[in-house]
């Protein structure tokens, strides 16, 4: 296994537009909660429906990047097992 695997690594750019896009949404919805006309228990309840979207987007991110992480790892460590058997695979060696 003479090839290294080069981790991607996103731009400096495209993370800061990232988190501005994410900082102009919720801001936005922020302030749509915050100018809209109903009473307060209602606007609370969407603050919070907010907040709680917000974190679940995350934690499903999360999830996502760690299996894909995960598959990654298995398939380079059968890509490993297979690349060493072929390399003492003996093609000439007669079958007993």
């Amino acid at each position: 296994m003479s090839d290294t695997s080069v981790k991607q690594r996103n731009t400096t750019a495209y993370y800061g537009q990232a988190v501005a896009s994410f900082a102009v949404a919720l801001g936005a919805t922020g302030i749509g909660i915050y100018s809209l006309d109903a009473s307060g228990w209602v606007r609370a309840f969407l603050a919070i429906a907010v907040l709680y979207l917000t974190t679940s987007a995350f934690t499903l991110a999360k999830v996502v990047r760690d299996r894909q992480e995960a598959d990654q790892l298995v398939s380079r460590v059968d890509q490993a097992r297979l690349d060493k058997i072929l390399a003492e695979h003996d093609p000439f060696k007669p079958i007993a």
